[in-house]
Order: C-alpha cells, then structure tokens, then sequence
C-alpha cells in the first residue's frame, strides 16, 4: 500500500477502506509518512468529505494509536465533558467539582487556548503551582482521591491526535466535522469513561458559527460515542456573545470560584448547572433532569463542589487559598474602560473580536510553546439586550501592556452593534440531542 494512491483515491473522492485509513494513521504515528503526504491528504478529505464508515474507523485509529484509560479501581459512574470552544467558557472549572460532589467520577483530559478560544489547562494553570502536567498514575490517583482530575493530554492519550492536530492547525483544515468528531472522540473516549456531555457552541465565537453545522457535528459525535457503548448527550449552546462577565484565564478562573461560592444568577451559573446536571443523569445517579438539577445546585450551596475543587487543588500541587483569596491570582497592573459612544441597545457582538483581543493583548498563544500572561482579561459590562447610553461603560480591559492601549480600544468598541431597537435574543441552549 502506497501513501500517493491513498491520496489519490480521495482526491477522486472514492472512500477508503478500513485497512487504507489504519495504514494511513498508524503509518503516520510512526513517522513512516511525511506531513507532507499527510497535509495533501487532509486537504483532499476537507474538500471532498468522509464517510460515515471512514469516520469511525478514523476516530477508532486516531483511539487506538495509544492508550485507552480502564478505572476498575473506582466504582462511581466515569462520565466527563466537551466543549467545542467559545469566550469566556470556563464551565469545565464548576461542573467537574459539582458533579463530582454529586457522585460522578470526572477523568477530563483538556486542551489549551488557540485561535480565540480560550483553553481549560490554562485557566487552570492561573492557579499558582497547578500542574496539569500528571503522568497517568498520578492522574488515576487524584482522580480516586478526588472524584475528579483535570490534566492535559499526555503522550500516551491518542498520539495520532496530537500529530494530525498540529498538522491541522497549520493546514487550514480544522473546521471539518469528521476530522472534528475524530479529534475529541478519539481523546474523550481514551478517557475510560462511561458517558460524555457534549457542549457544542454555534454563533460567531465558535468554530461551528451556523447552527446546523453545529448540529451536525452534535449528532455526529453522539452517534459514534452511542455506537462504541457510551452515554452521551449532546447540548447546542449559543455563542454570540461572551458567556459569563470575564473574558481570560485569571479572571475566568475568579469568576468560576465566585460561582462555586454560590452566586449562581448569571447565563454562566445557569449554564454550569444545567452540563452538571446532564452528567449527573448520563452517570445514572439521577434519572430525572429536575432532580438532577437540584441536586447540582445543593452541591454549590451546600459548599460541596467548593471543597472538591480545594481537594483536586491540593492535589494537584496547587494553591487552595486562591479559593479563599482571589487577589492570589495573576493580577494585570493596569485597567481602562471602554464606553459606549451612542445611545440604544446592544443588538450584535463580534464575540471572536472579543476573544482575539485577550489573546493578543498577551493572554493567548499563537503556538502551544508561547508565553502567556494569565491576568489579561477583559469585563464584559454590556451584553446583548442591554439599553446602554453615551459613555456608558461596555467593558473594561485589565492589562499590562500599555503600548496597544488605543488599538484595543478601538478593536472593543468596534466590536460592539448599539441600535435604536431592541434585539431578539436566542435561548442560550438552543437544542439538546
């Protein structure tokens, strides 16, 4: 079998095999075929799609390529979370501790920030002496320990991912549901877990902006999850506009501990509760969604899901006072408000404007090796609906480099649509599969 037939075949738009797509995948874990064959084949099954026979055999290659996690020691339901990647979404740091406090075992295995999207791992590692970097023993410790553990992919976890991803990214051939589905299922499904809840965002801060894209893809992964044994649901989240009030790893990171605290009033809270609940009914501690959703709740105000997330803190070399003292946080040393310069509701966001702003401002990587300052952020003051007036404050910036002070304030402000009529807003979970 020859890699120039393999990619042939696919420029002609013919499907491969089973055996074609294991020789494609395991010969490319091994460094037997070149990014350069591999990139010519990524771009001909972008533009001439996959099957649904080539898609799973993908996701259980890209599986297989290494280690794939068993939890016999533990006896809770394993059941972890997914989002597809927004502004501001920073749930994973809520629901893992609340359905933990719940009952429910939580391996999650995350990813950090590219593009505009911000990345769990580096949230978490806003958390002074954090590691994310556990080898799998210690994760299965903590994770025994805990109820929960939150690291980031190891070598051992879908090595195949690792390679194709960055291939990917540098490709121009990330926004493709089944190159997508492989990705995260591959990795999810590594976890050793029982059920997945997956977050899929649509709107102009996430990769999927149409909805039935989003859809798509949804319906994609859980159907390949279900076929390979697992629980899955699946949520369609909007993303139009930044969820929660911060944008930014520190900051997210605060606005996730005053959650657990208990202020619970925000689309955020609402959000959190509603995933952790999910988990909690695919995990089969619940099977009923109200139940579930109370259940969740209690864990916050009862201050369980707090002390879970202060256990996997300590346990993962972290400091616990950060729970107790948010100023322990990366802190920028400079802040700026940007105002509204006309009168009338806010009807649109660029919310991937929003996101790219942290990031170049320092508070992301344009390759996974860059520096990164944690306590970049952004306060979002007004959202959509929201009637603002002149000078009105629409967000504030905290940040430390002053050199590009006027152009992010001109990139915010353009950021933002203020008209004379209100908007109609969308639910934020708009369908649940």
């Amino acid at each position: 079998m020859r890699m120039q037939d393999l990619i042939e075949k696919k420029r002609d738009r013919k499907e491969l095999t089973r055996d074609e797509i294991a020789f494609l995948i395991r010969g490319y874990t091994r460094d037997e075929i070149p990014d350069y064959q591999m990139a010519a084949w990524l771009m001909a099954g972008f533009l001439n799609g996959l099957t649904e026979s080539e898609t799973q055999a993908l996701v259980e290659e890209m599986l297989y390529s290494g280690v794939v996690l068993t939890h016999d020691h533990i006896h809770e339901p394993k059941v972890d979370k997914h989002s597809t990647g927004g502004v501001g979404d920073k749930t994973s740091l809520v629901i893992a501790p609340v359905a933990a406090a719940c009952g429910v075992a939580v391996p999650m295995i995350s990813g950090r920030a590219l593009a505009h999207t911000g990345g769990t791992l580096d949230k978490l590692e806003a958390i002074p002496g954090f590691r994310t970097d556990l080898s799998l023993i210690e994760f299965k410790a903590v994770l025994k320990r805990c109820g929960l553990a939150l690291i980031g992919q190891t070598k051992e976890i879908a090595p195949a991912d690792r390679k194709l991803y960055a291939l990917r990214d540098l490709t121009a051939t990330v926004p493709f549901r089944p190159f997508m589905c492989a990705s995260i299922m591959s990795k999810k499904l590594a976890e050793g877990i029982d059920g997945l809840v997956l977050d899929v965002k649509t709107g102009n801060g996430a990769f999927m902006r149409e909805y039935e894209d989003a859809r798509k893809l949804a319906e994609m992964m859980a159907s390949l999850g279900r076929r390979m044994g697992k629980r899955i649901v699946a949520l369609i989240t909007d993303m139009n506009q930044p969820l929660g009030r911060w944008v930014g790893n520190a900051v997210e990171t605060m606005e996730a501990i005053e959650t657990l605290q208990g202020d619970l009033e925000s689309d955020f809270a609402g959000l959190c509760l509603e995933l952790a609940a999910q988990m909690i009914v695919v995990g089969e501690i619940e099977i009923d969604m109200n139940r579930a959703r109370s259940r969740a709740r209690n864990a916050i105000t009862s201050g369980g899901a707090l002390e879970r997330f202060r256990y996997c803190i300590e346990a993962q070399g972290g400091d616990p006072r950060v729970l107790d003292d948010p100023k322990l946080l990366p802190q920028a040393r400079r802040a700026s408000t940007i105002i509204a310069d006309r009168t009338g509701y806010v009807t649109g966001i660029e919310t991937g404007e929003i996101g790219r702003v942290v990031m170049d401002w320092g508070g992301g990587r344009r390759c996974l090796e860059g520096a990164i300052d944690y306590s970049v952020g952004l306060y979002i003051h007004a959202k959509l609906g929201d009637r603002v007036k002149i000078g009105d404050p629409i967000i504030t910036a905290h940040y430390n480099d002053e050199s590009r002070l006027d152009e992010m304030q001109r990139r915010l402000r353009s950021a933002y649509r203020v008209e004379e009529a209100a908007p109609h807003l969308e639910p934020l979970i708009k369908t649940i599969i």
